[in-house]
Formats: structure tokens, sequence, C-alpha cells
């Protein structure tokens, strides 16, 4: 690279100190020349930003006025940092040293290329991919998202068996490289999402414009999850099935969505007879309101989500920010054109490598 790209690490950050405190160091030890690092902060009730004044006064502090979500936090902050190169960073996360260099390098060997993630392995267990990226993120036909390294509960061990970069359908939003150029003309992210799957929404319309996405497996971080919302609250089950809706509607070809969607309310109806076996009523009902959500969006009814207050804001109204996908060259590279549900859960497909390659676009 004959001009190093100006590159900023922005986290967004609510009430997480002591993520802060923990994470910070390792993000401040990158070698990238120049990198600034910005700290976007989410009406936090916490002490976060009197530490990070404290104790890093060189680090930018950009303060919402009210928690907007994650889409909503970043869209807001990023409007307010130059460079040519945002890279989104978790709180929650472990960098190593050089895990910039690697993903901006194969960036910049393609024009075409509009946004990367490193290798995402577990912080608990730093042999093992971790749920929200790891090795590059895929999509069924049905709209059913999955990792090389991780299908549905099932993790895989770092083996060297992803060691390949290439072009992938999404990249983790843990750590999310992406080309500013790309993030304008995107629009940013769909704040009608709040948070969850919104990096798969922005991936899929970057693709849908013809450019590329990468996993980039010579950079590796180390990602604890589940830092703001963790897996057992109903909160996120409802933004997963709700945006998992809201993904297939914006992104299919008209027909194409209305035949997927009718076949995903069918299978989220077994999905709330499982939560209603296993006892987790709160979870099925999570499931019924994402519907509900859902289908009355269609007639521009845009009511309160969930009615709870997880994340400090009970909104889920339509944003100005909500885009619907053009289409100009339609990348569905990283599609798996089968059903992902038929094969881990019927054929006993458990691994990415599992699965029959030839069924992968």
């Amino acid at each position: 690279m004959i001009n190093t790209p100006k590159v900023a690490v922005v986290i967004l950050n609510w009430n997480g100190v002591k993520y802060l405190k923990q994470f910070l160091p390792s993000v401040l030890a990158s070698t990238w020349p120049g990198l600034e690092i910005v700290i976007g902060d989410n009406a936090s009730a916490d002490d976060s930003i009197a530490f990070i004044k404290e104790n890093y006064p060189a680090i930018r502090i950009i303060q919402n006025d009210k928690n907007y979500g994650f889409t909503g936090g970043y869209n807001r902050v990023l409007s307010q940092v130059d460079a040519h190169y945002y890279i989104l960073l978790n709180s929650d996360v472990e960098v190593t040293p050089g895990w910039i260099e690697p993903v901006i390098s194969l960036m910049e060997s393609d024009e075409q290329i509009a946004a990367a993630a490193p290798k995402l392995l577990s912080f608990a267990q730093k042999d093992q991919f971790e749920h929200a990226g790891a090795a590059g993120g895929f999509i069924d036909s049905f709209g059913y998202p999955f990792c090389r390294g991780r299908m549905f509960y099932e993790l895989e061990h770092d083996l060297g068996q992803y060691e390949q970069s290439g072009e992938v359908f999404w990249a983790s939003g843990a750590s999310l490289f992406i080309k500013k150029k790309y993030w304008d003309e995107a629009g940013g992210f769909d704040e009608h999402f709040f948070a969850h799957m919104e990096e798969i929404d922005l991936c899929w319309r970057l693709k849908n414009l013809g450019y590329k996405v990468m996993y980039c497996a010579q950079s590796t971080i180390y990602h604890v999850g589940g830092g703001t919302l963790n897996a057992e609250n109903p909160f996120k089950t409802y933004l997963n099935f709700r945006n998992n809706l809201l993904l297939l509607k914006k992104n299919l070809p008209f027909w194409r969505a209305l035949f997927v969607i009718g076949i995903r309310f069918c299978m989220d109806l077994l999905a709330i007879f499982r939560f209603l076996a296993e006892g987790k009523r709160k979870d099925a009902w999570a499931v019924s309101r994402a519907h509900q959500n859902f289908v009355l969006g269609l007639f521009g009814i845009h009511v309160s989500g969930y009615g709870v207050k997880d994340l400090g804001n009970g909104e889920n109204k339509l944003s100005p920010k909500t885009h619907k996908s053009k289409r100009i060259v339609h990348n569905l590279k990283g599609m798996y054109k089968g059903s992902i549900v038929w094969a881990f859960f019927v054929k006993k497909k458990t691994r990415f490598t599992d699965l029959d390659q030839t069924d992968l676009i």
C-alpha cells in the first residue's frame, strides 16, 4: 500500500465499563499507523465515560443522547467519523497483535471488496470458534444464517481447517471492517433492526449492489459474546425472529420473499411448540410477538416491539434509515442452495465441511 488508508476503530458502548477496562488495552496496542480509536456511547448509566476520560484522555468520545440500539447508535456515531475504513468493534472483544493489517491488505487488493471480518474465536475457550461469526458467515435459501465453524448451537474447534481467506455472504458485526464509501452508499445500518442481524442485512444490501464480503483467515480476535443481551433473554429471541423476517422481505425478490416467508412462518410455529415443550414460555411469546410486529409492519403499523426496557429504549418505530435493497448485480456468493435446518437436524450434518459443497453458490 503506497498510501496508508486512514482507519478508525469505533466501539459502541452501553453500560459496558467492565469490558472497556478489560479489552481496551489490547485495542490500544494495535500497530496500524495513525489509527483513530473512537468510543461511541449510547447514553450509558454506568461510569463508562468517566473511566475513559480519566484513563484514556486521548480517546475520542461521541455521546448519543439516548440508547439508539446497535443500529441507530452506530449510524449517529459514524456520521461524525472521517476515515477510509471503519472497524466496528464490539466492546467485549480482545484483539491480537497485528489484527488490522491483514484485513486491510485483503480489502485493498480488490476495489469490489466492501466489507470483511477476521476469524472469531471464543474468549472463554480460545481454541473454539465463536458463535457470532466464526470463520465467515453464510445463509441458506430460507434465510437461516450459519458460519464456517458454527452450525446452529454446534461449535467447532479451530484445527486450522478454515485458514483460507475468501468470499462469504456476511461478515460479523463483532468486528466489521467496511470501506466508508460503501457504508455511505448502502446508507449504513437499517435502524428498524435495532440489534441482531443488522450486519447480515447490510452485507446482503452490499452484495445486491455487486460488492464482495470477505473472511480474512490471517487475522484473529477473541469474542466474549452476549455482552448486552445473553442467549437466554427473550428480547434477543424476539429480535432474532423478527429481524430474520425483515431480512427476507427487504433483500429477496418479491415473489421469492413471499414464498420463503410463508415457509418460515410454518417453521417458526414449530419453534414456538418447541419452546413451550421446554417450558420456555417467554421465548414462545417472543416469537409470537415477532410475527405480530412483522405483519403489522407490512400495513405500516409500527408499534412498541416487545414492551421491555432491557436496552433502555422500547421504541420500534420505522426510522428513516430503512433501506430496501437495490439489485444491480445480485451477488449470491456464500448462499447455501439447500435447507440448513434439514441438513443439520435431519441429516445430522453438524459441521460446515459435512455439507455438500456443490450446494454452495
